[in-house]
């Protein structure tokens, strides 16, 4: 998800608006509306965001992903498909074994 996308959800779940990727702060105010459940479910997503023990060193932009992944909210990008509608993966470009291209 973008930043944008990401602060979008985030300010939507709380009616607030506030840079949550950029600034700690907003983060920490959203982190206080998490439940004791949920905050124990949100230390594991940031450990395995942020990749340290309760990611004490996790950016704000870690800390909104953990949150939105807790929440069941975080959205991963779509990736286009590189499959032509016939499922052809070279698109067409498969020669016969032997065959020489003038």
């Amino acid at each position: 998800m973008t930043n944008d996308e990401i602060n979008r959800v985030i300010g939507e779940l709380y009616g607030w608006s506030a840079d949550y990727c950029g600034d700690l702060n907003a983060m920490h105010e959203a982190e206080d509306e998490l439940s004791g459940n949920q905050y124990m479910v949100y230390a594991l997503m940031l450990d395995a965001v942020e990749g340290s023990l309760f990611g004490i060193r996790a950016t704000a932009r870690q800390r909104a992903e953990a949150f939105l992944k807790t929440l069941g909210k975080w959205e991963e990008p779509v990736v286009k498909d590189s499959l032509t509608t016939d499922g052809d993966l070279l698109h067409g470009t498969t020669k016969m074994v032997g065959e020489v291209q003038p």
